[in-house]
């Protein structure tokens, strides 16, 4: 091409090992403008920890040359809604810290203590944690398929906690957050949008009535009452 790449591998973020990789290019394009009239080029790499291809993003800078660019395909792990408390999403983050350095027991063993902030956060302390998350279910936090989730995610975390042998494998620990990452979105984020919704059509249902009553002060359409005092 016109103008090369002048690296064949460059640093970046792979959304599948969740770590800094090296990738190496594979191909790329010229550069072009965005819709705020940047250049920039897109480059086909594959990371050399997994072979997961990915897309990377370069701006044309002529002052220096980029050795780490950023990953735009697949997508990166997203940040977790401002609606989840701020201390859940640390313990949460510490997790994703520990999972990008391969520490797989460290990562189950702080999704379990995300799991607890998140009861302490509604008010229940009941121990053992189980059950914390059956008093989540009878108040009506959370349903049967989220507590069993929960508690399958407690019980991998007594796994990390205890020395039982049994090694947490990288599956696990990939699974276990993202299955904590849909609890807290289900707590703290599609209930919030969920109940908003509702207040929403109640509100816009009372002001249709109220509308309609405005009209017809008797009841009746304001036709059926022109009607009725001819």
């Amino acid at each position: 091409m016109s103008d090369e790449v002048p690296f064949k591998e460059y640093v970046t973020e792979c959304p599948r090992c969740q770590q800094r990789v090296t990738a190496t290019v594979e191909a790329y394009n010229d550069f072009h403008p965005d819709e705020n009239f940047d250049l920039k080029r897109h480059l086909i790499t594959r990371c050399r920890l997994c072979c997961q291809t990915l897309l990377l993003q370069m701006k044309q800078d002529p002052k220096r040359y980029q050795r780490e660019l950023p990953c735009v395909w697949p997508q990166p792990p997203r940040v977790l809604a401002e609606t989840i408390p701020e201390a859940l999403r640390r313990e949460h983050f510490e997790a994703h810290t520990c999972f990008k350095s391969g520490a797989y027991t460290a990562t189950v063993v702080m999704v379990r203590r995300t799991l607890e902030g998140v009861c302490a956060q509604h008010g229940i302390a009941k121990k053992p944690l189980y059950k914390a998350f059956e008093e989540m279910e009878s108040i009506g936090l959370i349903e049967g398929r989220l507590l069993e989730w929960a508690q399958e995610l407690r019980l991998l975390g007594n796994e990390g906690a205890h020395f039982t042998g049994k090694q947490v494998t990288r599956q696990d620990a990939s699974d276990a957050i993202a299955l904590a990452e849909a609890l807290l979105d289900y707590l703290y984020v599609f209930s919030a949008q969920f109940t908003q919704f509702k207040e929403r059509r109640r509100k816009a249902a009372e002001m249709a009535q109220e509308a309609a009553s405005v009209s017809s002060p008797n009841g009746k359409g304001s036709n059926e009452s022109d009607a009725t005092e001819k």
